[in-house]
């Protein structure tokens, strides 16, 4: 899997378990698919970052989602 897919997926994977987590805790229930979400979103992040070789500054992550989106949308 390329890096930079794995990246935009992990940071979008997080952002979208936010409100499930918020919604589980809320309804005092235990937020166990959004942990487990979040574990994959870390996962795919933690790869992401051990395979780029110069490593990964916040000011590049913007640039990482348009070259996504680029490459994989039409």
């Amino acid at each position: 899997m390329d890096p930079d897919l794995a990246l935009v997926l992990g940071i979008i994977l997080g952002a979208l378990s936010i409100p499930s987590i918020l919604s589980a805790l809320s309804d005092k229930r235990a937020p166990r698919a959004s942990a487990l979400t979040i574990l994959i979103a870390g996962g795919l992040i933690l790869y992401a970052t051990s395979r780029m070789p110069g490593g990964l500054a916040l000011d590049q992550i913007p640039d990482k989602f348009v070259s996504v989106m680029a490459r994989y949308l039409p």
